[in-house]
């Protein structure tokens, strides 16, 4: 499949997928998400790819939401497999051994604000603004905003937003622990690259290590979380990563990690 929804770069180490229907503000369709899967595919496969960046076309928006016209033309059976299927490529999108970072440069609401959270970080445009107002439409929100939502800012406030379908902006969203950081429009890009680059100093392992802790816990009641953080922690004791750090630090040099 050629990409004509969303466009993959490669920038060193790092990958940049970008959502390019500026002028439907990003919405997310059925084409937009089966080359957004495709790409995570990718990004998955080239071991040289370290880090993801997830970004919107255009000044106004990272995704306005999900493609209204489509959802309109569904049967309740079409409709619950739809849910399925953009559930499936944010949780793969969520599960990726490789950090991702949500660059939201304008509106993120409703998938939108989903595709974000099923990023690893998430820094935001003092311009973005987040929601999930499905309830306007008389549904809810289908691709894991009910699930994945209450997990980052909290049952309370994720009742409160998907109750009301308030759009709030960058600053409350950070006030809640939605997004990490909130840099000018300006800065965006920016911001995101120094990021990059720090994240693309650590070591490969451990970063992927740490994800699966963290991902990997959740299920998890937390002895089990500690065996699983343990068996981790051991396994990256082997790898020649450990012994470089350890000497580096010794050596008092930067490290040079090779991934293994």
């Amino acid at each position: 499949m050629g990409f004509s929804q969303i466009i993959l770069e490669k920038k060193g180490r790092a990958a940049w997928i970008t959502l390019n229907r500026p002028q439907q503000l990003n919405a997310l369709g059925r084409r937009a998400m089966e080359e957004l899967e495709e790409a995570l595919a990718e990004v998955e496969r080239e071991d040289q790819v370290e880090i993801l960046v997830i970004t919107g076309a255009g000044e106004k928006a990272f995704a306005a939401g999900a493609d209204i016209q489509e959802l309109a033309a569904l049967s309740p059976e079409e409709a619950e497999a739809f849910s399925r299927f953009g559930q499936n490529i944010f949780q793969h999108l969520e599960g990726l051994a490789k950090p991702s970072i949500a660059a939201v440069n304008g509106l993120a609401l409703g998938a939108g604000c989903e595709l974000a959270a099923s990023c690893t970080l998430r820094i935001a445009s003092d311009m973005a603004k987040f929601g999930q107002p499905e309830v306007n439409l008389g549904i809810i929100p289908g691709w894991g905003g009910t699930q994945r939502l209450p997990r980052i800012i909290g049952r309370g406030r994720a009742l409160h937003l998907i109750l009301t379908g308030e759009i709030i902006d960058a600053q409350e969203a950070w006030r809640i622990g939605l997004v990490h950081k909130v840099v000018s429009a300006s800065e965006l890009i920016p911001h995101v690259e120094a990021l990059t680059n720090d994240l693309l100093r650590k070591g490969p392992l451990a970063l992927q290590g740490v994800l699966e802790a963290i991902i990997g816990g959740e299920d998890r009641d937390q002895e089990e979380g500690m065996i699983l953080e343990a068996k981790i922690f051991g396994r990256l004791w082997e790898s020649v990563d450990r012994q470089e750090g350890l000497q580096a630090f010794v050596e008092k040099r930067k490290p040079d990690f090779r991934g293994r």
